[in-house]
């Protein structure tokens, strides 16, 4: 199974009332970034069976945002697995649960999102060190209790990804 870690986008400053702080939205940063992560992974050609995401606001936006632009077409599927407070057993159940598909992507926050890919990278279960920046994703190839990170692109290299692949795909003109 290919998994796909996507840490939600930007969503300006945390609010003090925890059910408030469920609500908060994508700031202008955040929407922007969703664009051009979804149109970056898009040109790296990434296709994904199911999106998985935390219930709150931030990351349900980030996931629907990115998977439109992928062309995803699925239902956006919501679990407390992906919560903030969530732990790497929840996390480890929901792939277990889903693990006839052949590539999923997880939406959701940090500490908990670093935590589960450097454990689900980790040989002995332990955890290998990874920062998962906002609007970052990683892709792990996983079998069985372990997995392999393929890549991990923060949003600066996603931007630059996605202007690369679009400047290419311009056609060339010639001078006459």
């Amino acid at each position: 199974m290919i998994i796909y870690l996507l840490r939600h986008a930007s969503a300006g400053e945390r609010m003090s009332n925890p059910k408030k702080d469920e609500k908060r939205p994508l700031d202008k940063t955040g929407i922007e970034q969703c664009g051009y992560v979804g149109r970056a992974l898009t040109a790296l050609d990434v296709q994904v069976d199911v999106i998985f995401s935390s219930p709150l606001k931030r990351a349900t936006q980030t996931a629907s945002l990115v998977g439109n632009e992928m062309g995803y077409e699925g239902k956006l599927q919501l679990t407390e697995a992906l919560r903030p407070e969530a732990s790497f057993a929840d996390f480890r159940k929901l792939l277990d649960k889903y693990a006839k598909y052949e590539s999923i992507m997880v939406v959701g926050h940090n500490p908990n999102l670093s935590e589960f890919l450097g454990r689900a990278i980790s040989e002995n279960g332990c955890e290998a060190t990874v920062d998962l920046k906002k609007a970052g994703v990683a892709r792990v190839e996983m079998e069985r209790n372990s997995g392999v990170m393929q890549w991990c692109l923060t949003p600066k290299a996603l931007r630059q990804l996605y202007a690369a692949a679009a400047e290419s795909s311009r056609p060339k003109t010639s001078r006459k």
